[in-house]
């Protein structure tokens, strides 16, 4: 059995503590695209495009030209948008992506007006005080036209606001509240730069041990899969397989772990590519790869999305267990490493 090359895990960490910080709600990923684009710069092999979409393309020569690969994981996560300047100087937002307002709210969010301002503030319950309000704090439905972020700025107006240099759609991004301790890793999308950690710390395990892949492949990170279609268009036509690296979610009646990787084999867009799906199985039993076999009714990837667009390949799914996902996400160090040894395992498979 050959041995995969070593994972330097702190680097994985640090380049996913720097990811999270970044803020890029979906439509607004420039700054987490140019991050990644820096650290992939970093192994001359690499070729690295962009598509009209915005997306990171990353082309990696093989050792064979017959059968490419591709892997994708996405930078956008989860956020929104201004939807109302109120008349009290207050915003209502608008969601990008699915998630329930309940799961943000006291959090903490920067508005990013489009001259380039970053204003802070908090997002709350309209009526948010016990004090004044009792019991309503509770019994309010937390629906869009009940919550606001509260600025951080001198508005009690909406003239007020739009004179700090807000204006409807706006993008706002919800604090990460990153903290790593103990192998843990806590903070907010997690849903998938984790992933893209995994991909950058295979590349560097596998450049640094002097290997290539066994077939040509594609790297593309993607940045409007949580609305459904990032990987939809961007990979190039002639692709074999294509391996989709995203979380895998954590919770009751469910098979994941935070400690583990999981194989997704089903979600809500149906099965994936069960030969692909058991060839991945094998590699991870033969490299003792801990690991767990699920499957997710309320999800779905990127895979699907090429897959919707046409794409006529292999599709399976990957990646490190999420507790609380599309909430304040935690996932653990060996669920990381066990997912890019998975990575490893399938580049390197003749």
């Amino acid at each position: 059995m050959p041995t995969l090359p070593p994972i330097n895990t702190p680097h994985l960490l640090e380049f996913l503590g720097g990811l999270l910080n970044t803020p890029s709600p979906t439509g607004f990923t420039d700054q987490a695209i140019a991050f990644c684009e820096e650290a992939f710069k970093a192994f001359p092999e690499l070729k690295l495009s962009r598509t009209r979409k915005g997306a990171l393309l990353v082309f990696w020569p093989g050792e064979k030209h017959d059968a490419a690969r591709a892997l994708t994981a996405h930078v956008d996560t989860l956020g929104a948008m201004v939807k109302e300047i109120k008349s009290n100087g207050r915003l209502q937002l608008t969601k990008i992506g699915s998630f329930a307002w309940n799961t943000v709210e006291g959090e903490g969010c920067t508005v990013f007006t489009r001259r380039g301002g970053k204003i802070r503030g908090s997002f709350l319950l309209n009526k948010a005080s016990t004090h004044v309000y009792g019991t309503e704090v509770t019994k309010e439905e937390r629906i869009d036209e009940n919550m606001e972020v509260r600025l951080d700025a001198r508005t009690r107006s909406s003239g007020e606001t739009q004179d700090l240099g807000i204006e409807i759609g706006d993008f706002v991004a919800f604090d990460p509240r990153l903290e790593i301790r103990e192998g843990f890793v806590r903070s907010r999308h997690l849903d998938d730069k984790a992933c893209v950690a995994t991909i950058l710390a295979a590349v560097k395990a596998i450049s640094q041990a002097g290997l290539k892949p066994k077939q040509d492949t594609c790297l593309l990170i993607s940045n409007y899969e949580e609305v459904g279609h990032g990987a939809a268009a961007g990979l190039p036509q002639e692709l074999h397989e294509l391996l989709a690296v995203d979380m895998a979610a954590v919770g009751d009646g469910q098979n994941s772990s935070e400690y583990f990787a999981s194989l997704c084999v089903k979600d809500s867009g149906g099965p994936y590519h069960h030969a692909l799906s058991n060839r991945l199985r094998d590699l991870a039993d033969t490299h003792k790869i801990p690991y767990m076999v699920d499957i997710y009714p309320y999800y779905g990837s990127d895979g699907e999305a090429y897959w919707r667009a046409g794409g006529d390949v292999a599709v399976a799914l990957i990646g490190p267990g999420v507790d609380a996902s599309h909430n304040y996400e935690r996932t653990h160090t060996e669920a990381l490493v066990a997912t890019t040894q998975w990575l490893l395992a399938y580049l390197l498979e003749d």
